[in-house]
């Protein structure tokens, strides 16, 4: 092993993958792994049955006190103040300019004594970015008014966050929970006592959430706990068909899906507007970070939008690829893969709104050859919602 894996963070899972032939790389900044055997058997399982992916790389931070709400605000581009107990929404941290410095889940929960306490989970790559811009916006406490304390705490590595996905997921973890699973909405979270011995009477926060595009849930439980737990679902899956699954696996899922990656679809000069996020902008009310350049913004149509395309041919155009029509270049990928599920290399990309047009037919520069794609609306695959 070389001293740049050594210096590598680690999940409390890191031992199961190295143990069980997962391929670990270097993502932002912790050992991950990107497969176990094959992405295609990984999606598929995903798809058909249940995958589970070692997400605990994540960033979770909690914000409580009676000064959080207020808080969040005026940090994130969604109200949170009329969130209801178990909600859990979608949202942008955006600068001063409206660009998208990072795109989070926001929960509301109770702790045991019934105080309220926001969970916001960031992504890996941005948690030490979003924890500054935190600590940037936190009053001192010289100058917290009493009664709009607030307590920010990043609590990434105390616990492990796993996220189980597919069609067979209730039937999964129904027995492992004492919450009730059918009834849960998405986008909704509930705190859960572990029905395992291996979870010593702890307990966790499971919501009806993902990045796949299927049915599923996120399940965070304390580090301590996490291998135990882990290898319970490991166990408790196999005759359900269970399949670990890698980062190479959940980019293939999430781009068939149509959400957006940060570095990719998503950044610092990237709008909400042209992202297709501007439902998660809230832009009367509380003024947050880029609230009034997100207002101008929001009058003009964007120049560049988000779309996807499907390759004609088999070749993959990955991100960076020129997008041209005729001899014009017009836009770029962001995105490329092979779908597994629609059998053909499709992507997204960013192209000038007059040939956004679905049905458009344009060209891409894949490594210095021209290939036909057509321009289809996003996202490519979509599940059936039913009991969600």
């Amino acid at each position: 092993m070389d001293e740049q894996q050594l210096k590598l963070l680690r999940t409390p899972l890191y031992e199961w993958h190295a143990t069980h032939g997962a391929r670990m790389v270097d993502f932002a900044g912790w050992s991950m792994p990107v497969q176990y055997a094959s992405i295609i058997d990984e999606h598929v399982a995903t798809r058909n049955a249940v995958g589970m992916t070692d997400i605990s790389h994540m960033g979770r931070l909690r914000f409580e006190g009676p000064g959080a709400a207020v808080f969040l605000a005026e940090l994130l581009t969604r109200r949170v103040g009329d969130m209801r107990e178990g909600q859990i929404r979608y949202s942008l941290v955006t600068n001063e300019q409206g660009g998208i410095m990072d795109d989070v889940l926001v929960g509301y929960y109770h702790n045991a004594n019934g105080q309220p306490f926001y969970v916001v989970v960031v992504n890996a790559s941005n948690r030490r970015k979003i924890v500054e811009w935190v600590h940037a916006h936190l009053p001192p406490e010289r100058a917290e008014r009493p009664g709009h304390e607030i307590v920010f705490t990043d609590v990434t590595r105390l616990w492990a966050m796993f996220a189980i996905q597919g069609p067979r997921s209730v039937e999964l973890l129904q027995p492992l929970v004492d919450v009730e699973l059918p009834w849960m909405r998405y986008y909704r979270g509930a705190q859960a006592r572990i029905l395992h011995p291996a979870a010593q009477r702890q307990g966790g926060i499971i919501s009806r959430t993902g990045y796949t595009g299927e049915d599923g849930f996120e399940l965070s439980v304390g580090a301590t706990i996490a291998a135990d737990v882990w290898n319970a679902i490991v166990e408790l899956g196999r005759p359900l068909g269970l399949v670990p699954a890698g980062l190479g696996a959940r980019d293939t899922l999430r781009l068939e899906a149509g959400m957006p990656l940060y570095s990719h679809e998503l950044g610092e000069t990237i709008d909400p507007f042209q992202a297709g996020l501007g439902f998660a902008c809230h832009l009367t009310g509380y003024d947050f970070p880029g609230r009034d350049a997100l207002r101008k913004i929001q009058q003009q149509p964007p120049a560049r939008v988000r779309v996807g395309l499907e390759m004609s041919g088999r070749r993959v155009a990955r991100q960076g690829a020129r997008i041209l029509a005729g001899t014009d270049t017009v836009g770029e990928i962001t995105s490329g893969t092979f779908s597994p599920t629609l059998k053909k290399p499709i992507a997204m990309a960013y192209l000038r709104r007059e040939y956004a047009e679905p049905g458009t037919v344009v060209s891409v520069d894949v490594r210095g050859r021209m290939e036909p794609a057509r321009l289809v609306p996003l996202p490519f695959y979509r599940r059936n919602h039913k009991g969600a």
